[in-house]
């Protein structure tokens, strides 16, 4: 059995897509490429896709990742191709690697989000921001299923920035005009339990700064993955299986000769 890890993305209007509705979507894309899947066993089979992580319905995301498993061995380009010409626009197979290691869900510790705030002036965001990280705890309140839960919502964020419209301009933008002022919120946050969501930071902004933009802010996850403490990055968590797919350096041939003289 040969599993292949996918990323994708959720982009444009396709942001307001619930996990569910992705779910049928790319089973029906397993379908029309003809995907070798392997299925459960039991009264219902359903096909073996495992989802990390999904981002919260109404987020755009360029890093969501899932694995599925084939009964016979596909090229993951070849496979990621043929999938991503089968799913909508906006819902991109972006990239395929073969699983050689195992862990991927363990792999995803945090995630790089960009907040667009329209109609918030860069100052009055990098203040919000300053007076957030000055707090060593922030306190906001999530309706759960039993009831409002309070949590910290400062200690799972590893960084948070500020910056203008412009100065933001390579990364993705969200469909909004740019002709009204604007600041755009980068964070990095860790998965922590109660997870912390970039609506929880917003929260946090307006109970330490008042900080409440007029209009919802537009969300997108830019990575996620395993974070360096070191150097306050996330990392590809595909990478790994990369580096073990890797073909070994080949033995020159002084080094081949070396090593028939010392078994001699």
């Amino acid at each position: 059995m040969q599993r292949i890890r996918l990323r994708y993305t959720k982009r444009g209007r396709l942001r307001f897509t619930s996990h569910r509705d992705f779910q049928r979507a790319f089973e029906r894309a397993l379908r029309r490429a003809e995907v070798p899947m392997a299925y459960s066993a039991g009264f219902t089979p359903h096909p073996k896709v495992s989802y990390a992580n999904a981002a919260p319905t109404g987020t755009g995301s360029e890093a969501e990742y899932l694995e599925i498993a084939l009964t016979d061995a596909r090229d993951p380009g070849t496979l990621r191709a043929l999938l991503d010409e089968s799913m909508p626009a906006g819902l991109d197979i972006i990239d395929a690697v073969e699983a050689r290691t195992s862990g991927l869900a363990d792999r995803l510790t945090a995630s790089v989000w960009e907040m667009r705030l329209d109609g918030v002036s860069p100052e009055d965001a990098r203040r919000a921001v300053d007076a957030f990280t000055a707090a060593e705890t922030v306190e906001v309140q999530r309706k759960a299923k039993n009831g409002m839960r309070t949590f910290d919502a400062r200690g799972a964020v590893a960084s948070l920035e500020a910056h203008s419209a412009q100065s933001a301009a390579h990364g993705p933008q969200a469909d909004r005009p740019t002709d009204q002022a604007c600041a755009i919120l980068r964070l990095v946050v860790r998965h922590v339990t109660p997870a912390v969501r970039p609506d929880d930071v917003l929260s946090g902004l307006r109970a330490v700064a008042d900080l409440a933009p007029p209009v919802p802010a537009a969300v997108t996850r830019l990575a996620q993955g395993l974070f360096d403490e070191e150097t306050g990055t996330v990392t590809d968590p595909l990478a790994p299986d990369r580096e073990a797919a890797a073909p070994s350096p080949e033995i020159s041939g002084d080094s081949a000769a070396a090593a028939a003289k010392a078994l001699a």
